[in-house]
């Protein structure tokens, strides 16, 4: 098997909101700046970071969670793209160690399996030489985690930097730099994550990021302590080859779709993109899929397109397979009823209305355990269910933990409908999940 020898390592933090993602972004921007070819990953089930690092990289990134995706399948995809790449910047997820059960699943996992060069963002705006004990519990903990190098986050200055390098040397830790408190960086929480690649002027704020860490982290460094070998093999063999006609929305509104599960769409067929919000009619198709995303920001020009709204229910009454992922749920329902109460007609598929009245998150992992099939992914959203459809008995939801939990499928003919974000990145997973649909 061939190797190649190429830069990757995997960007952590000791907890959530640390600035994992304002310095992951900072960092590729500034290697394509430089002129090199960067592949991006995100550890866990997520699709914000992935679109912000598809934006500045001009390469998918690809989820990498061992969770939803065995060994095999997670270490192929990652051969197989960091070999084309110059540099692999993999985002974590949480903290180092956090996974579904004590670290499964985590960063920590990840880079673990990968044998990936991990760098800490740490943040320190409210601490100084305490860190060093903080850091040398990340170095210890777990022999095989190579910590590599440290990135202070918010730093008051150089001063303040000094004290934060002395604990990193005492730890055992290299110090790479730190990015300094800057007010041009502040991006606030919006919906379900930040705002989206192209909204009040990211790309901007990234470029600052970019300047900030070119100044005061030592890039060469960096660089040259996350050299890897990179074994340049497929992902899996394509054991089934077909012919379908896939017809996927994506636009504002529809365009969660984990890119692994769009290549093995790719190998089945042919599929051809759509806009729920703005064509009027579908693309002849075998599969219809419809994505989760952000309906209810969009649930007036949804519910204005007619014409839309009545292929789809056509298309399912012709008795046509449907896949309709969270979002894509929502809209085949009556009604979606926005957190200011107003109401907007969906398709009128199911006899349920999606509100977002009285949010509350849902959010984790989950499986789908049937008769003959299991299936992976994750649940996060606000909204509830109203109304009298009743849900599909073929399976039976469980956390990662194994405890059952509430999160229906619903069937009609040959659409199905829940809330779930499916992972079938696996052909042979996508394969067993498409014959429930009769393809």
């Amino acid at each position: 098997m061939d190797k190649k020898t190429t830069n990757a390592f995997l960007i952590a933090a000791p907890k959530s909101n640390s600035g994992k993602t304002m310095i992951t972004l900072g960092l590729m921007q500034t290697f394509v700046d430089r002129g090199f070819k960067v592949q991006p990953f995100k550890c866990g089930p997520d699709y914000i970071d992935p679109m912000h690092h598809t934006k500045i990289a001009g390469q998918p990134s690809y989820n990498l969670d061992l969770w939803m995706a065995n060994e095999a399948h997670v270490q192929g995809i990652f051969e197989r793209e960091a070999s084309k790449a110059n540099v692999s910047v993999a985002e974590g997820v949480m903290g180092l160690f956090d996974g579904a059960q004590k670290d499964q699943g985590s960063s920590a996992a990840l880079a673990r399996m990968l044998n990936l060069p991990v760098i800490l963002v740490v943040d320190a705006s409210s601490t100084a030489y305490s860190v060093a004990p903080l850091l040398y519990g990340f170095k210890h903990f777990d022999s095989r985690i190579n910590l590599a190098g440290v990135i202070f986050n918010k730093v008051a200055g150089e001063s303040h930097f000094q004290f934060l390098k002395e604990a990193a040397i005492d730890a055992g830790v290299p110090t790479l730099g730190y990015m300094p408190r800057d007010q041009r960086l502040a991006i606030e929480s919006r919906h379900l994550g930040l705002h989206l690649p192209g909204e009040n002027q990211n790309r901007e704020i990234v470029n600052i990021a970019a300047g900030l860490l070119e100044k005061h982290v030592d890039i060469d460094l960096l660089l040259q302590i996350t050299n890897k070998e990179i074994s340049e093999s497929e992902v899996q063999s394509k054991t089934e080859q077909k012919h379908l006609k896939i017809a996927l929305a994506n636009d504002e509104a529809f365009n969660f779709s984990y890119q692994a599960n769009r290549d093995v769409l790719a190998e089945l067929g042919e599929v051809t993109e759509f806009s729920p919000l703005s064509d009027t009619d579908l693309p002849a198709a075998d599969l219809l899929w419809l994505p989760g995303g952000y309906p209810e920001l969009f649930a007036e020009k949804l519910a204005e397109n007619v014409r839309m709204k009545q292929a789809i229910a056509d298309y399912i009454e012709a008795g046509k397979a449907v896949v309709a992922e969270c979002g894509g749920m929502m809209y085949l329902g009556k009604n979606i009823i926005t957190k200011a109460g107003e109401i907007y007609k969906m398709t009128g598929v199911f006899d349920f209305d999606t509100s977002f009245e009285n949010m509350k998150l849902h959010l984790g992992y989950r499986e789908l355990v049937g008769d003959e099939t299991n299936i992976k992914g994750h649940e996060f959203h606000y909204s509830n269910l109203i109304g009298e459809e009743e849900a599909s008995t073929a399976y039976q939801a469980k956390t990662a933990r194994g405890k059952d939990i509430e999160m229906p499928v619903y069937r009609k003919k040959n659409c199905w409908a829940s809330y779930m974000h499916l992972y079938l990145g696996e052909q042979n997973k996508m394969c067993a999940f498409l014959k429930e649909l009769n393809l």
